[in-house]
């Protein structure tokens, strides 16, 4: 088997986290993998926001929650590093391209030994009155679309488990 389809099929979704955070020349390796992720007519429309300050990840989780309608949840179940995909909406292809830097950075995550998650409701958060304001004061203009977090940090238990079994009617063959 390739080692390709071997990290496809190890990878998990972490939810439970150690604090202690991963190394810069991993976190970097993993971003710069969500960069070559394929997009539309290779037009580039995702951006990767890069989230270690723990105050700042912590507001991030707050809102999220708030989003969830819940209160005294950490959405981002401790995860020391959260990467923000927004996508630029005049591309028609926004959301597929922000999709595939989320599935390079969680698969590139499990080549690094590091645990990673897609968290949802990026896109409520930063169409948010809050959310934008983030947005400008990081210097981000323009038209984006929270595509998903990427939380990433090592397992506090799991990820071992083995992937459930195919269902029988995954793939349709049509032959000639």
């Amino acid at each position: 088997m390739s080692e390709v389809l071997d990290k496809i099929k190890s990878r998990r979704s972490i939810r439970k986290y150690r604090s202690d955070m991963i190394p810069q020349d991993k976190l970097e390796k993993i971003i710069e993998a969500g960069t070559y992720a394929a997009t539309g007519m290779g037009k580039q429309s995702p951006i990767i926001i890069a989230v270690t300050n723990k105050e700042l990840r912590d507001k991030l989780s707050a809102m999220n929650a708030k989003i969830m309608g819940v209160e005294n949840m950490d959405p981002f179940y401790g995860a020391p590093v959260v990467l923000i995909v927004l996508a630029d909406k005049s591309r028609p292809t926004c959301v597929y391209d922000g999709s595939l830097v989320m599935g390079n950075l969680m698969l590139e995550a499990e080549e690094q030994g590091i645990g990673s998650c897609w968290i949802h409701r990026a896109k409520e958060e930063f169409e948010s009155e809050e959310g934008k304001a983030l947005l400008k004061k990081w210097g981000i203009e323009g038209d984006y679309v929270g595509i998903g977090h990427c939380i990433l940090g090592y397992a506090a238990e799991g990820g071992e488990a083995p992937a459930k079994p195919r269902k029988e009617d995954y793939v349709v063959r049509v032959q000639g």
